[in-house]
């Protein structure tokens, strides 16, 4: 079931939530753990492209949505955001009856985490109506159960991601920091874009992962993640300190992108189209297909994106900026 038109102002019974996208700035990808999944070592940026959530008392848990994707969207279980809502009554130990409204400017399948940030929005604006009480870090433990980056899109700013994503510490940066997020047409399904790089390392065609071999006794679970060294490089944590984009771009780099350009080889004219346009550095988006220019400033960001535009090699460019806050209750 979908729904169209703008969410409704704040009335009383009622809840707003606006979510950030998320990016990566660094993630470097692990060999399959026993249990399938790889370890990640990240680092997290929240930007200024949102989804937002009206929540309201209902006599049962549903959802609508308008926006990108709404006519392809599921609305029962299998969304995360109706997962997140029956997750915390759950906790909390009421009934998930709430009527929960999406809309969504964040692209579908694109390396942006848009679903997951559906999930964080729900967790906070359902902890807000119901007056669980929780602070943001305490739902981001709780976010782990529904997916890899609910956690960091509950919290925001930059974070350093372990695990698989999953535990996230807050990391000091400066910003604004100017972003172009060129949407691809379609998505590309993140399991397939993982399989296909374990596919290329296999060949020699991908580099092999730099992140340490876990045993195969993994009993100890996310528990023995926090103990991995982290593969976060001083020169990174040193750009976000700065005011300098030049320095942050140097550092940016991507595990997925091989994969994610041999599954779609024409984000690679995405990629030089960003670069020639004169952003400071350019990659996919996680995994894609979504991607990423980095620019010097505001103004050069709305040139870029133009550029891309005109060029035909992305269906939509939004400017953005990072970090920014997680998912927040708006007054």
């Amino acid at each position: 079931m979908t729904q169209s038109g703008a969410l409704p102002a704040n009335r009383p019974g009622a809840v707003r939530v606006r979510v950030p996208a998320k990016i990566n700035l660094r993630l470097s990808v692990g060999a399959p753990r026993p249990d399938g999944f790889h370890p990640l070592d990240t680092v997290y940026q929240a930007i200024s492209l949102y989804d937002e959530i009206s929540i309201e008392h209902a006599d049962r848990l549903r959802l609508t949505l308008d926006g990108v994707g709404a006519d392809i969207l599921p609305t029962d279980g299998t969304n995360l955001a109706v997962r997140a809502a029956a997750l915390l009554a759950d906790r909390l130990g009421v009934a998930p009856n709430v009527a929960v409204h999406l809309h969504k400017r964040i692209p579908l399948a694109g390396g942006l985490a848009g679903g997951s940030a559906d999930a964080a929005a729900v967790l906070v604006g359902c902890d807000a109506l119901w007056g669980g009480g929780h602070d943001p870090a305490e739902l981001a433990v709780l976010a782990a159960d529904l997916g890899s980056d609910v956690p960091f899109l509950v919290i925001g700013g930059t974070a350093h991601g372990t695990g698989r994503g999953e535990l996230v510490e807050p990391v000091p940066a400066v910003g604004p920091w100017h972003w172009v997020v060129a949407a691809a047409d379609g998505g590309l399904s993140t399991p397939r874009v993982y399989r296909q790089l374990d596919a290329l390392r296999a060949t020699g065609a991908a580099p092999p992962p730099t992140l340490p071999a876990l045993p195969d006794d993994d009993a100890a679970g996310p528990a023995r993640d926090l103990a991995m060294p982290s593969l976060v490089p001083d020169r990174l944590l040193a750009a976000l300190r700065s005011d300098d984009p030049a320095e942050l771009a140097a550092t940016l780099a991507n595990d997925l992108q091989p994969a994610s350009i041999a599954l779609r080889p024409a984000l690679r004219r995405t990629l030089d189209a960003g670069l020639a346009a004169g952003a400071l550095a350019a990659m996919v988006s996680g995994s894609g297909p979504s991607c990423l220019c980095l620019a010097a400033d505001a103004a050069d960001a709305a040139r870029i994106a133009a550029e891309l535009t005109e060029r035909g090699v992305c269906s939509a460019a939004h400017v953005a900026v990072g970090p920014v806050a997680g998912a927040t209750v708006l007054t």
